[in-house]
């Protein structure tokens, strides 16, 4: 399989955490690529029309994205238990904690993008504010539900530890777990599993 990739990418991360942790990370080759919001990205198209990333090319030669999606994929391909709940109140919890990640994330991207790619005389100060404060809102909705993760390794703590590691890794946004202690020691945990040491970000 074929992963269109930078190692920057939190989205790019959970993917990667979840190959590594069904064990499927030595079927997949990596194709690195850093797009920008500025102009789509003539490669990366080919593949995902919305020129984002990650976008995976199965064995099959089908092309899947985005990151949830491609997660679903992956874990009906290893023969360990699944990853992702697949019916019951486990499941609607775990795509609620994954849309809750992928929104503070969102939210996250659009601020840092505004400050470093935006002329500093156009950047939007009150639009940026509205979204940090949809990222701090998330977050502390992220430390209610760490009370539920234990020990487990499933979809939703696999997208947490991407969203903290991210605003970890870009740290002019906010800290994301000061004044959050139940999500500072359960990422602390799960920042130091393998899956997580294979693929922290860097330039």
């Amino acid at each position: 399989m074929k992963l269109f990739h930078t190692p920057t990418s939190p989205y790019v991360r959970k993917v990667m955490v979840f190959a590594h942790e069904t064990g499927l990370s030595s079927r997949i080759t990596t194709t690195f690529l850093r797009p920008v919001p500025m102009k789509a990205d003539a490669t990366l198209s080919q593949d995902n029309p919305l020129s984002k990333i990650p976008a995976l090319t199965t064995d099959d030669g089908v092309v899947l994205y985005d990151s949830g999606v491609i997660c679903e994929y992956l874990d009906t391909l290893h023969d360990g238990p699944r990853l992702v709940p697949q019916a019951g109140p486990e499941r609607w919890q775990a795509l609620r904690i994954q849309a809750l990640c992928n929104g503070i994330l969102e939210a996250a991207i659009l601020v840092f993008y505004e400050r470093t790619l935006r002329p500093e005389g156009l950047r939007w100060t009150a639009w940026m504010d509205g979204q940090l404060e949809k990222v701090t809102q998330g977050l502390d909705a992220l430390e209610r539900d760490a009370a539920t993760f234990g020990e487990k390794v499933e979809l939703p703590q696999i997208c947490a530890g991407a969203t903290v590691g991210w605003l970890a890794f870009r740290n002019s946004l906010v800290e994301p777990t000061a004044g959050r202690p139940t999500l500072a020691k359960w990422y602390d945990q799960f920042a130091a599993r393998e899956s997580m040491r294979a693929t922290v970000p860097h330039m």
